[in-house]
């Protein structure tokens, strides 16, 4: 008899992301599903990759990092948020920010602490935290807007809570939140004694001259608060894996002992290459929210005179619409029919949600990838349009 995998891992199926993109292969369909930008990718900075590659070295940089690009994101770090940060005991560059996350919940929760985590949350946290022995405590965010239930928050609270796992822009609903809501969420991390871990990958992605807050900027945060981004959204190159952490040093210990036994190190050319890209493209990364906001309102026009009644999207590559007008079943089914009829590929929104007894999971929300070309864009709605006027 073969002895039992993990059961908690072992427990979850494959990830939404995955399965609509096979999916999308198999029906040959537009895939707006999963979270990948197309004709955005810096050609320079794939160049000093190239270059790095040929050049070398070839060997196991630092654990923590080439030099280089601590240094380089020590400074955008002045740069965008004015914070300080010391790049030799603050900075740690990682595999991507889901190892970031790893690194960050393995090396700070104990067996039994509490995690409060934000719904619609990303398909990722749950399961790290439950591996790493801790408890997820949901507090949901509703449609259509998004609000923060303050209440809920404060009641989730309680001795046991380490920390608090907030992502902002938020991934899946494209929230942002707004600096009086952080300074609410940071007085209660402050009155509980806990932490905040803030996964900020799409900090440049805020659109109609609203402003990304880093919590960790905060009165009071900067020791309590753990800062992830990501040089895969920055960039536009999410294949590239590479990923940062800041924190202060007594955060930023166990993290980094954590590191060193899940990844070790990140490939040492394409960290040569996002410094490259931190010290010569600051254009390119001041000017990408503008691309992406055009793009989202093109994908949202487009939606809502198909029926759809797309959300408000402060930030990300996504775009939630509301389709009950136009479908009835849940939205994984409606999902898949779009992709295997329709020739389109959303991803639906009720994975994001916990199950919980007494609990409704909404289920009439799908969402849109707008971060693809103007062609993708075009040739997705002109099919939606097809299969409208034949469904």
């Amino acid at each position: 008899m073969v002895k039992a995998a993990n059961s908690i891992l072992s427990s979850y199926g494959t990830t939404i992301f995955e399965v609509m993109s096979r999916l999308a292969v198999e029906h040959g369909a537009v895939n707006l599903g999963q979270g990948f930008p197309a004709g955005l990718e810096p050609a320079d900075i794939i160049a000093a990759a190239a270059r790095a590659v040929t050049e070398g070295p070839h060997q196991y940089p630092s654990m923590l990092g080439l030099p280089a690009l601590r240094q380089a994101i020590a400074a955008h770090e002045k740069t965008f948020w004015g914070l300080d940060v010391d790049w030799q005991s603050e900075v740690l560059v990682v595999s991507g920010a889901t190892e970031a996350l790893a690194d960050c919940l393995f090396g700070l929760i104990e067996p039994g602490d509490e995690v409060i985590v934000f719904e619609p949350l990303y398909d990722s946290y749950v399961p790290i935290i439950r591996r790493a022995g801790g408890v997820p405590v949901p507090v949901r965010l509703s449609p259509p807007d998004w609000t923060l239930p303050r209440a809920e928050l404060a009641a989730a609270f309680s001795d046991k809570t380490k920390l608090v796992l907030l992502n902002t822009p938020m991934n899946p609903c494209a929230k942002v939140f707004s600096r009086d809501d952080l300074a609410y969420v940071a007085g209660l991390v402050q009155q509980h004694d806990a932490y905040a871990l803030c996964d900020e990958v799409y900090e440049h992605l805020v659109f109609d001259g609203q402003d990304h807050v880093p919590m960790i900027t905060l009165p009071g945060m900067r020791e309590r608060c753990i800062r992830i981004g990501s040089f895969g959204k920055v960039f536009s190159l999410t294949s590239w894996k590479v990923g940062y952490i800041v924190a202060a040093p007594a955060l930023m210990q166990p993290i980094a002992r954590t590191h060193q036994y899940m990844t070790f190190t990140t490939p040492t050319a394409l960290q040569a290459a996002v410094a490259w890209g931190l010290e010569h493209r600051d254009d390119y990364v001041r000017g990408l929210a503008g691309q992406l906001q055009a793009r989202r309102d093109r994908l949202a026009a487009g939606l809502a005179e198909l029926g759809y009644r797309p959300l408000t999207a402060q930030g990300t590559y996504f775009l939630t619409v509301d389709f009950s007008a136009l479908g009835q079943e849940g939205d994984a089914d409606y999902c898949r029919r779009l992709t295997t009829e329709a020739k389109v590929t959303a991803v639906p929104l009720s994975p994001f949600y916990l199950d919980r007894p007494g609990v409704e999971t909404p289920r009439s929300f799908i969402r849109f990838c707008f971060a693809k070309t103007d062609a993708e864009i075009d040739e997705a709605l002109i099919r939606l349009r097809a299969y409208g006027a034949t469904a």
